[in-house]
């Protein structure tokens, strides 16, 4: 749009720095951690991620918007950002999936955005001094005034955003109206199977449940605070524990209710927030990381083997807390040697720090799905051997 028909809007980080820009999205004031996001593609399904929540998330891509967007690439049922800040918009998407400008998609689920700053300054600004809390705003244009508000926000550490990201009521994952894409000719080795699996909400990605569901899976999807005795009342074949926002040692029940799974013989993957817990449960502890890994091609490994890998996390495992007895790390952050996976030495329980459903981002990790039916299938043949 012309500038002169722009909305002025300012952006208010916790330092005192400030940016002026102009707005997209909803009007408005909003208050979040500031982190930054360095994929090329993908801007839906990272406004649409639960484990987004609280954050207002930097582009670092120079232009935001240019495909539009269309219910089939939401990672939820809305944008669960509180904010978006962006180089430039464009106003004028040119995609044959899209059905709605991104400007007016924000707009219409009262999230702000602001665009016109430097972007690559502000990240380099978040590298420096760590994640920090932030306000954008076009209604309070005074520096002074919004720093106040942004001051008074809680700090990420400590914080349980799981509440409010979670399902509030149990549901099997069905989706027909959304597709599902295949690119791992894995799959069809489980024709012919189903396995039940427990999906422990703490802010779930649909590609996530996309994944198992085409791995043979009946998901049945259930709130966070869902105690051990109703998850086994389903008498599971695998137990999964999802992604999700804010500091996993503030998700107590989620730690209390995986620790007591851990005796129940069932196979359990974690993913992000999911592999935190699991850590916790085994004994171990989380730290916050200075700015967090956000992006599409963060590299996990060990031992020669590498991934590209989709990751989006604030907090890392203390190496040094694991309890090495029982519990090995499996991958590293090739970056920054920080825990992106661990598992159990005797029983059919792993995780991993990073995506592998992608959704955005590449796929090598997709065998990790294949990993958890083959464990379901092993305890299931187990179980036969052992009646018969």
């Amino acid at each position: 749009m012309p500038l002169s028909d722009a909305i002025p809007a300012l952006l208010v980080l916790a330092d005192g720095t400030t940016y002026r820009g102009w707005s997209f999205g909803a009007t408005g004031t909003t208050i979040g951690e500031v982190v930054f996001n360095t994929g090329m593609t993908g801007y839906q399904e990272v406004l649409t991620d639960p484990s987004y929540c609280g954050q207002i998330v930097v582009f670092t891509y120079p232009e935001l918007g240019n495909t539009g967007v269309n219910a089939e690439d939401e990672e939820s049922a809305k944008p669960q950002v509180q904010g978006a800040i962006a180089r430039n918009i464009c106003q004028k998407p040119s995609n044959w999936r899209s059905t709605q400008s991104l400007s007016d998609y924000l707009k219409q689920h009262q999230i702000p955005g602001i665009y016109g700053i430097d972007t690559r300054a502000l990240t380099r600004k978040i590298r420096t001094v760590g994640a920090i809390n932030g306000g954008i705003s076009t209604s309070i244009l005074d520096e002074g005034e919004l720093l106040e508000q942004v001051l008074a926000a809680p700090s990420m550490a400590g914080l349980n955003l799981v509440r409010e990201v979670t399902t509030p009521e149990v549901y099997e994952w069905s989706n027909p109206t959304t597709p599902v894409w295949e690119f791992n000719s894995d799959e069809g080795a489980n024709i012919g199977e189903s396995f039940t699996v427990v999906a422990l909400d703490f802010g779930v990605k649909r590609n996530i449940l996309r994944r198992l569901a085409s791995y043979g899976c009946r998901v049945i999807v259930v709130p966070a605070h869902t105690p051990p005795a109703e998850i086994l009342k389903y008498n599971p074949d695998g137990i999964f524990l999802s992604n999700g926002p804010g500091d996993p040692a503030a998700v107590t029940e989620g730690i209390a209710t995986t620790k007591a799974l851990l005796t129940s013989q069932k196979p359990i993957f974690g993913i992000c927030m999911g592999h935190q817990i699991l850590g916790h449960a085994l004994g171990a502890e989380t730290f916050k990381l200075k700015f967090g890994h956000r992006g599409l091609n963060q590299p996990a490994g060990l031992q020669q083997r590498v991934e590209i890998t989709s990751q989006n996390h604030s907090f890392a495992i203390n190496p040094d807390s694991l309890p090495a007895a029982v519990v090995e790390v499996s991958h590293l952050n090739l970056n920054d040697g920080t825990v992106a996976g661990v598992r159990h030495k005797s029983l059919p329980i792993f995780s991993v720090q990073y995506h592998p459903e992608a959704s955005p981002g590449p796929h090598d990790a997709d065998y990790l799905f294949a990993q958890f039916v083959q464990q379901m299938r092993a305890a299931r043949e187990t179980v036969k051997a052992e009646v018969s």
